[in-house]
This record gives structure tokens, C-alpha cells and sequence, in this order.
């Protein structure tokens, strides 16, 4: 069962399949399988069945709240903060595996890209697993920069 499909020209189709498969090589993401479909359903009855929105909003704030004063740090471009999504830009792209080592370390799994360091929390998050999650990521950067 496939639940998405792409449409490319021939020229496009031939250039990404040269070669190894490389970032683009996607296919399994949007295979439908059975369990995938059934997890996929679980997560939306999740979601409807919490206040998902006003939860957004309250991670939204926290976000802003506990990021944005890492603008005043001289190893950062800016944060961002859209929703549920925090980034924080560093201004150089060798410090984004710093800062993942560092935030592993304190228990909080990051996975920068290039020099965007980003969470995106999940909509039913508690309080103190966002707190958690935001300590960890202002201590990862303050002990890399």
C-alpha cells in the first residue's frame, strides 16, 4: 500500500536515481504498511482527544521564554520559534555536533542540521519533560560556547 507519490520529469526522475542513494532516498518514509497505518491512527485518536492546540500554544510560549535568551550568546545567529518548533542558529556549522554531544550527555537527544539546532516537542508533552528538554538544550549550549 503506498500512500504518497511523486511526479518528476524524466531528466529529474534519471539525475536522482544516479548513483547511491543518498538524502533523498525516502521511499520506506511514506511506505504504508500495517502498522504503520495502525500507529498512524492510534496517534491521530491521541491527538484529537487532547486540547492539542491550547498545548501548542503553552509549548510555544515556553519555547520563547526558555530559548530566545540564548540570542545574547556570541555563538548564535538567532532562535526561531514557530508553534511547537524551536531552532536556535549557531553561527557556525562544527558547532551543531558539538552542542548534540553535549546535549546527549545531559540526557536530551538533538539532532542538529548543519548549524540549526532544533526541537519540536511532541503536543502532549508535560510541563517537566519540557522543562527537561529546554534545560538541556540552553546547558548544551552554554558549556559549547
Amino acid at each position: 500500500i503506498s500512500l504518497a507519490a511523486t511526479l518528476a520529469t524524466s531528466a529529474i526522475s534519471e539525475t536522482l536515481n544516479q548513483g547511491a542513494p543518498g538524502i533523498l532516498a525516502h521511499g520506506p518514509t511514506f511506505m504504508g504498511n500495517p502498522l504503520a497505518c495502525a500507529a498512524a491512527v492510534a496517534n491521530i485518536d491521541l491527538l484529537l482527544a487532547s486540547d492539542w492546540q491550547a498545548n501548542v500554544q503553552n509549548i510555544q510560549q515556553h519555547l520563547i521564554d526558555t530559548l530566545t535568551p540564548l540570542n545574547l550568546l556570541s555563538g548564535v545567529a538567532e532562535v526561531r520559534v514557530l508553534g511547537a518548533i524551536g531552532v536556535i542558529e549557531l553561527v557556525s556549522e562544527t558547532l551543531g555536533a558539538e552542542v548534540q554531544a553535549a546535549a546527549i550527555a545531559n540526557g536530551i537527544w538533538l539532532r542538529p542540521f548543519g548549524k540549526l539546532v532544533y526541537t519540536m516537542p511532541a503536543y502532549n508533552i508535560s510541563q517537566a519533560h519540557l522543562n527537561t528538554l529546554t534545560q538541556g538544550i540552553c546547558k548544551a549550549i552554554h558549556s559549547v560556547l
